[in-house]
C-alpha cells in the first residue's frame, strides 16, 4: 500500500517541532521512529497532510534521576530505556516491559514518546507507565502542562493530547525497592501481546495494569484494592478484569482473554511477591 501524498518538513528542536505543527493545524502528525504512524497511513487509516519529523530532535532523549523519579525524554528509544543503569536501579519494570518491544530492530528506532503518544492498548509501555502511576509532560503553543497517565488515555488511539501540542517527557516515580513483574503472552517473540499484565507490589501498595484488554491501557485498580484490604493474590487475580473490557479478534475470543488476563494477573503478583 501507498499512503496519500503529504508534505514534509523536519524540525531541529523540540520548540522548532511545537511552531510546524501550529503552523500546519490539525492535519499535521509527527513522525519519530514511525512503527505506528506509517502503517496507518499506508492502509490510508491515517492521511495527514505534513509530517513534521522529530526523529533529530536530540534535546528529548535523555534518562535522568530528578529526585523522586525518573525523568525521561520522549524521544528516548526503546533500546536505551532497556539498557538504562538509572532505570535499572530505580525503575527496572519498566525497563524490562521495553525489553519485550517488537523486535530489536523496533527497539533501536522506535521511542517510548511516540509508543505513549499513539495510545494503542496493545503497546507494551502505555500499561506499564500506567501501572507505575507515571506523569506526562505535553508541551504546546500555551506552554507545558503535566499529565496523570491514569487521565491520559481516552479511547482507541485517542489521548488527551490536544493536535497541536507534543509528548516531551515521562516521569516515572521510583519504584524504592517494590517486587515487580512483567508478563506477555503471544505467539511469537516480537507479536504484539494477546494480553500483558505489568505490575509491582510493595508492603500494602500495588500497582497492576492491563495490556490489550480494552480500548485503552486498563488501570486494574480493583487488584490492588483487593490486596490493600487484605485479600490473597488468587483472591485479587480474579478481579483482573473488573476494569477491563476485552474484545474478540483472531488471536483470542473474549473468554479466553479473560482468562488468560486472570492467570497472568496472578503469576505476576507472585513474583513481585516474591
Amino acid at each position: 500500500m501507498i499512503p496519500a501524498a503529504f508534505d514534509y518538513v523536519r524540525a531541529g528542536s523540540a520548540a522548532e517541532a511545537i511552531s510546524l505543527i501550529g503552523q500546519h493545524g490539525s492535519d499535521a502528525k509527527f513522525l519519530a521512529g514511525g512503527h505506528s504512524l506509517l502503517p496507518l497511513m499506508k492502509l490510508r487509516l491515517a492521511q495527514p497532510s505534513v509530517l513534521v519529523d522529530i526523529g533529530r530532535v536530540t534535546d528529548l532523549s535523555y534518562i535522568k534521576d530528578a529526585g523522586d523519579h525518573i525523568a525521561i525524554g520522549a524521544l528516548t528509544r526503546h533500546m536505551d530505556v532497556e539498557k538504562s543503569s538509572v532505570l535499572a536501579q530505580h525503575a527496572p519494570l519498566l525497563a524490562h516491559a521495553a525489553g519485550h518491544v517488537g523486535d530489536p530492530q523496533v527497539r533501536h528506532r522506535g521511542t517510548i514518546g511516540g509508543s505513549i503518544a499513539h495510545a494503542d492498548p496493545a503497546s507494551d509501555l502505555p500499561a506499564t507507565t500506567l501501572a507505575l502511576g507515571a506523569t506526562y509532560v505535553v508541551q504546546g503553543p500555551k506552554g507545558s502542562r503535566e499529565i496523570k497517565a491514569s487521565d491520559f488515555y481516552l479511547g482507541f488511539l485517542e489521548s488527551a493530547l490536544a493536535p497541536d501540542e507534543m509528548l516531551t517527557e515521562i516521569r516515572v516515580p521510583k519504584m524504592n525497592g517494590a517486587g515487580w513483574s512483567f508478563q506477555k503472552f503471544n505467539r511469537r517473540a516480537q507479536d504484539w501481546a494477546i494480553v500483558g499484565v505489568a505490575a509491582w507490589r510493595r508492603n500494602g501498595d500495588s500497582g497492576v495494569a492491563l495490556v490489550n484488554m480494552g480500548q485503552t491501557p486498563v488501570l486494574a485498580s480493583s487488584v490492588a484494592g483487593a490486596l490493600k484490604s487484605g485479600a490473597s493474590i488468587a483472591d485479587a487475580a480474579e478481579l483482573a478484569v473488573a476494569e477491563a473490557s476485552p474484545s474478540a479478534d483472531n488471536n483470542a475470543s473474549v473468554e479466553y482473554r479473560t482468562h488468560l488476563a486472570k492467570v497472568l494477573v496472578r503469576r505476576a503478583l507472585e513474583q513481585a511477591s516474591a
